[in-house]
């Protein structure tokens, strides 16, 4: 059995019948004796803290049934997988600004395995945050669980597991939250979500992960003379050891082959390293380049493309052949608009877009930052044939635009105040051991309040990311949102570059325990993951 799967029979063991008892009961836990008192996730303060949010009286009722998939890739490609519903991306939950979410997990997950559902950028209630076992326990396999709660702020956000690697698998689909006083003039909408893929296809996000939780030091270099490389942070340039060949090594002296660790991902938009899995294709909503997903419009019209990166280990280079972007959103909040040729979109992060389309078909690539490869879908508003799916548009080494050159629109820039608490967030680890961590500590999910970052209510709180390591990170703070800087956009997820510091402000007015964590997959199971707490 391995960690993944242990892990999945201790989160079963926490719960009783009813699959959603909190594991952190009672307001005043801690991880350890004279460990000061938090204010629990099922605390009153959270009920009275969900009581003042704006409501429109108005429930939505959703189903989602994790379960075993044959998923059809386009192309003549499947892959086994785990989806909701038998499709990925599950089917889009749209609902209005104040409206309440009523949403039925049914667990049909193969081999008894435990899931949950982390509603991604909604700053809600902290008990239906779903992150075993600080939030909930796991959902067991055969059983169901129902999240309730308030989207009360507008914006493209998306929903996945918090349970182990099953983000990687095809266990996520777009929430879209419509202000009912919309600002923007627009004639349709395309969500467009961007994704890695190797689950039953080349491996599992198991094997993926038991290959690179040895580090290292448990591949097989092939007799290969590693010099003066450093180690301690991933090789010259990161994990990805740049400048070696990306082909897995051979295991003539007995160590472990290189069958998912990806090397010589490159980018300077990243700081060096790119990345460390090799995904077989790069989809954009759940199709190959090959056979893409086509979105068919007219010429002249104004459409809004909602972007979400929900893959694992990749960040994306998106460009529309053809077209200026004009930036309105990231991570559902406004900025003053922003014209780009192309976005660089991390793991976990969401832009909203305007395109007014011209006549033709026009490619939508999601180049995969680094990797050699990407994801292609088309937008068709004319006559033409379509582009290989290797294309390469011009955009892509255009204007480039970052989190970092935007700024918060004037309705939802922070009010300027003292602040109150300042944390270093330090990110810590390398590939040589495999050791991702948050100042020096693996965040260990049998005592998840160990050692946790303190606030208290209301609050005005600084975030230090200072990133010790040579491989980039994007940041990901539950239950709220933080802004860059002093007026830079306000945000869920943020990358935090190699040996960068990012400063991050937001006011603590959501009560409970947050993860927050690298959205690399494998990074935050590995241990670069924290709890931000709220002291009683």
């Amino acid at each position: 059995m391995n960690s993944i799967d242990r892990r999945s029979v201790l989160l079963a063991g926490l719960g009783a019948a009813g699959a959603g008892a909190l594991a952190a009961c009672s307001s005043g836990s801690g991880g350890s004796s004279g460990a000061p008192s938090l204010v629990s996730p099922d605390d009153k303060v959270v009920a009275a803290t969900d009581r003042k949010r704006r409501t429109t009286g108005t429930v939505r009722q959703a189903t989602l049934t994790a379960a075993s998939a044959v998923l059809d890739l386009g192309g003549g490609v499947t892959a086994k997988s785990w989806a909701f519903s038998g499709r990925t991306p599950g089917k889009e939950i749209r609902l209005s600004a104040g409206d309440t979410l009523a949403a039925e997990l049914s667990n049909q997950l193969p081999d008894r395995a435990t899931t949950s559902i982390h509603w991604h950028g909604i700053a809600l209630r902290a008990d239906m945050d779903g992150v075993p076992p600080a939030t909930q326990t796991a959902v067991r396999a055969g059983r169901t669980f129902t999240y309730r709660f308030i989207a009360e702020a507008p914006g493209t956000y998306f929903l996945h597991p918090h349970v182990g690697v099953q983000l990687d698998r095809g266990l996520y689909a777009p929430l879209i939250v419509e202000d009912p006083k919309e600002p923007l003039s627009y004639d349709d909408e395309w969500v467009v979500v961007l994704d890695d893929w190797v689950d039953g296809v080349t491996g599992t996000p198991d094997q993926v992960f038991s290959e690179l939780r040895q580090g290292m030091r448990g591949m097989d270099m092939g007799g290969m003379d590693m010099g003066g490389m450093d180690m301690s942070g991933g090789g010259t340039s990161g994990g990805s050891m740049g400048g070696m060949d990306s082909s897995p090594s051979p295991s003539a002296s007995g160590g472990m082959s290189m069958r998912f660790m990806l090397t010589g991902a490159e980018s300077a938009l990243l700081g060096g390293d790119a990345g460390d899995v090799r995904y077989p294709y790069h989809l954009v909503n759940g199709r190959i380049p090959a056979d893409p997903d086509i979105y068919t419009g007219k010429p002249g019209k104004r459409v809004r493309l909602r972007i979400i990166n929900a893959g694992g280990d990749t960040a994306y280079r998106v460009a529309l052949g053809g077209h200026k972007l004009t930036v309105t959103h990231t991570d559902g909040f406004p900025v003053r608009h922003q014209q780009a040729d192309a976005l660089l979109v991390g793991m976990g992060e969401r832009y909203d877009v305007l395109v007014t389309l011209a006549d033709g078909v026009f490619p939508l690539v999601a180049l995969a930052e680094g990797k050699g490869a990407g994801g292609m879908a088309l937008v068709r508003t004319g006559s033409g044939s379509a582009p290989k799916p290797t294309v390469r548009p011009a955009e892509l080494n255009g204007m480039i635009l970052t989190a970092a050159q935007l700024k918060a629109a004037d309705d939802v820039r922070l009010d300027t105040r003292k602040v109150d608490r300042v944390h270093r967030i330090e990110l810590t680890g390398g590939m040589m051991h495999y050791d991702w961590g948050i100042n020096g500590k693996r965040f260990d999910m049998n005592d998840p309040t160990a050692n946790p970052i303190l606030v208290e209510q209301g609050q005005r709180v600084r975030l230090d990311f200072v990133n010790t390591t040579t491989m980039w990170h994007p940041m990901h703070l539950h239950g709220h949102t933080y802004q860059l800087g002093t007026g830079g956009p306000r945000k869920d997820t943020t990358l935090v570059l190699p040996k960068k510091t990012v400063s991050v402000h937001f006011d603590a007015d959501n009560p409970g325990q947050w993860m927050l964590h690298c959205h690399n997959a494998y990074h935050g199971e590995a241990g670069m993951m924290a709890l931000v707490a709220y002291q009683a």
